[in-house]
This record gives structure tokens, C-alpha cells and sequence, in this order.
């Protein structure tokens, strides 16, 4: 048995403990994560249980995943995985075999995040933080409700904070973050017309849509909160998604979004500051690209 083995034999026995049974066989390490190590695990009872560990992770990181999974599956409107078990350094969740990414199921999404983004949020962002991969955010101490404060909001509890990150650690060139700078000076020019808080997912970027064999899309992954509905569209945009076409089509026929194409580059403005905190390079040059962009935009 290799070392690796023998973690994953550790792994095994842990996960069965957690969820009252025994391990049957060695966990098998799944491919794709950035931030986490994955396995899916069998037990002794016929179940299969995928888990999520990860070394060094603060101690709320993955109880945070799964209130966050909790929040989604309490609307009612969107399928994501049941939490098994919420641990520091552990998440366990229920199985979905995966399967192809079809038309009919990014359908079924764009229908299913109509109703998410129908359901009314108390306020923007949460009461407690959240993760952006593995960068933390918080909302600020003033609960924000009112639909016209949003912009403000965004600018100054989730853009300007990572683009501070971004330039500490050279992830942004001057030039770029004097962009990024000016569109948060302006942001109420940019931001459309005011939208309520509605339940987000906050990172539905395309590797957090989980295509399953039996058609029922599942949502991973989340940074759930109040939020603006468009930010998870245009996310989905980001890095480019199976059957977007089909998806906006279905949920535009249930909540119709006239005019949102120049109100794009605001909302992906966030997960770009995001990757030039952790990747820097291009990241940060997209940043200043994207800022131009919405500020070209302006009516």
C-alpha cells in the first residue's frame, strides 16, 4: 500500500464514522479541484458519498459551504447536493453520478435559477462570512437592504477590498487598478436599475454546475448570500458555460433581464479581482479591461 493509500484509507474510515457505517474499499481520488482534494467513497450499506477535504483550511471553511447549500435547498428552486456531514478540514456530501451536459438540462437550470433569483434575501451579502475560493469575505456591519444602496455596497465590501489584495501582493498593475478604481468611483452610473436582494449562488461560475446522468443539474460550490441576480449570470458567461444560449432563453421566458449585456463586465468584475489576488498575471489586466469595458457603458 502506497502513502497515498493509506491516506485515503484514513479518509475512508473517518467518512464512515461520520456518516454511520463502514468503509468498502480504498476511496477513490476525483480529478478538477483547485482548492480541495475530492474522493468518492463506498460504504459497507451500498451508499456512495463524494468528500471534500482540505489541509490548513479555517475551521468554519466548509460548515460555511454548507450553510450555504442549505440556504439554495431551502428555496425550493434549485437541486445541490445533500450535506452529510460538515467538519473542519471535511465536507461530506451526497453522490450524483455525473453525466453529459445536455440542452434539456441547461434548460432546466436557466428555469430553475429564474425561481432562486425570484426568492427574496433579507439583506446583501450575509451575517457572517463567506469564501470566494480561498479568500474570505464579509459584508461589512451595516445590514444593507435598500435596492438603490447595492452598487455602493458591492464597490465598497466586495470590489475594493480584493482589488486592496490584488495590489499588495502584484496581482494589478497601477494603471489597471486606477480603472478598477474609477468604475467603483462611478458605480451607481453603471449598475442598471436598482434590484431587490434576491438568493444567490455568488460563484456560478460553469465548474460549479454539477451535469448529472439522470438530467437533474445539481449547484456546488456555493459563496450563497443576498445578492444581484445578474452576478450569477454573468458568471456564467465568465469562462464560458455548455448551452448558455439555451439556458438564458429559459429563464428569460420566467424573469425577463431587457438590456443587462452592458451590465456584464460590473458583475464579473468581482471574480476576475478574485483571480488576480490568487493567480495574478493576466488576471490582473482583464481586471482593467473589464472596469473600461463597464465604464464604456455608461447610458
Amino acid at each position: 500500500m502506497t502513502i497515498a493509500d493509506d491516506g485515503a484509507v484514513a479518509l475512508g474510515h473517518r467518512v464512515a464514522a461520520v456518516t454511520g457505517g463502514s468503509p468498502r474499499g480504498v476511496p477513490r481520488r476525483l480529478t478538477g479541484g483547485d482548492i480541495c482534494d475530492a474522493y468518492r467513497v463506498r460504504l459497507d450499506d451500498g451508499r456512495t458519498v463524494f468528500a471534500k477535504v482540505r489541509d490548513g483550511a479555517p475551521a468554519d471553511f466548509f460548515t460555511i459551504e454548507a450553510a450555504g447549500l442549505d440556504l439554495l435547498r431551502a428555496t425550493g428552486t434549485v437541486t445541490v447536493p445533500e450535506v452529510l456531514a460538515a467538519l473542519p478540514g471535511l465536507l461530506v456530501l451526497g453522490w450524483a453520478d455525473p453525466g453529459e451536459a445536455t440542452a434539456a438540462q441547461a434548460e432546466r437550470l436557466g428555469r430553475q435559477l429564474a425561481a432562486l433569483h425570484a426568492t427574496p434575501a433579507p439583506r446583501y451579502g450575509t451575517d457572517g462570512p463567506l469564501h470566494l475560493g480561498t479568500l474570505r469575505l464579509t459584508s461589512g456591519a451595516t445590514p444593507v437592504d435598500e435596492p438603490a444602496d447595492w452598487p455602493v455596497w458591492h464597490a465598497t465590501h466586495r470590489l475594493l477590498p480584493l482589488l486592496a489584495m490584488a495590489v499588495d501582493n502584484g496581482g494589478i498593475a497601477p494603471e489597471d487598478a486606477r480603472d478598477v478604481t474609477r468604475l467603483c468611483e462611478r458605480v451607481e452610473d453603471v449598475a442598471g436599475p436598482p434590484q431587490p436582494p434576491a438568493v444567490i449562488h455568488g460563484d456560478l461560475w460553469s465548474g460549479n454546475i454539477l451535469w448529472t446522468a439522470d438530467q437533474r443539474p445539481q449547484l456546488i460550490d456555493p459563496s450563497a448570500q443576498g445578492g444581484h441576480p445578474e452576478t450569477d449570470l454573468a458568471l456564467l458567461d465568465l469562462f464560458g458555460c455548455p448551452h448558455l444560449d439555451r439556458l438564458l432563453a429559459a429563464y428569460q421566458e420566467l424573469r425577463p433581464l431587457p438590456h443587462r449585456a452592458p451590465r456584464i463586465p460590473l458583475h464579473q468584475l468581482q471574480h476576475l479581482l478574485a483571480h488576480a489576488v490568487l493567480f495574478g498575471g493576466g488576471y490582473g489586466r482583464r481586471c482593467g479591461e473589464t472596469a473600461r469595458r463597464a465604464l464604456a457603458a455608461r447610458p
